[in-house]
């Protein structure tokens, strides 16, 4: 396994997607509601009694629907007419995903930039690519080369930059309940890597 490999890819059982949505959802709805009476909660109570059932649905349909391939987003190129070839900035995208140390929210702001090899990409899939690898449990470095990545190769360009700027419950809620720190990572490639690129680009974002 090249280094490349090992260091983005989600950790992902080869059979992961044996078990239909359905499935998953009344197995983990199962293993939760042994959670939350293992906590003492009265599950015959009104407003707990299809907590387990909800939580289950949740993770399989929303916020874990990105593990499965079959929701990666199909993206569509157009030919880059107008000749522009200047960077193109996407700002201020909204990304939700988990830690996946602590099945905790990360929340915050992704910017992605590029700039054409020949070919631009509909402007709303940056947006469904960012949030297809936020939905499943991540750390914010992996995101953040995952996203780049997947544009590099779509675009078929090394020029793509993505900066995320996220909080991260595991730190603002326990540990050490610290609510004002924010984490910063960045993806930089082909002339992104130039000073002069860099700078525009992230003075475009207002870093």
């Amino acid at each position: 396994m090249s280094e490349h490999d090992f260091s983005i890819e989600t950790p992902i059982r080869p059979d992961a997607f044996d078990l239909s949505d359905d499935e998953k959802v009344a197995i983990i709805e199962k293993h939760f509601e042994g959670i939350l009476e293992t906590l003492g909660m009265d599950l015959s109570d009104d407003s707990l009694k299809r907590t387990p059932h909800r939580v289950a649905k949740m993770y399989v349909k929303e916020i874990f629907s990105g593990l499965h391939p079959a929701n990666k987003p199909q993206v569509t190129l157009f030919e880059n007419k107008y000749r522009y070839s200047q960077m193109l900035v996407e700002k201020d995208i909204a990304v939700y995903s988990m830690c996946e140390h602590h099945l905790v929210p990360i929340y915050g702001k992704a910017h992605v930039a590029y700039i054409s090899n020949g070919e631009v990409i509909g402007l709303s899939k940056i947006n469904r690519i960012v949030k297809y690898f936020s939905k499943r449990p991540q750390v914010q470095e992996r995101l953040t080369r995952q996203i780049a990545q997947e544009l590099k190769e779509t675009l078929k360009t090394e020029d793509v930059a993505v900066v995320i700027d996220a909080a991260h419950m595991c730190v603002a809620a326990r540990g050490v309940e610290d609510v004002n720190s924010a984490t910063v990572t960045a993806d930089l490639g082909g002339q992104f890597k130039k000073e002069a690129t860099r700078l525009e680009f992230l003075r475009y974002i207002g870093y």
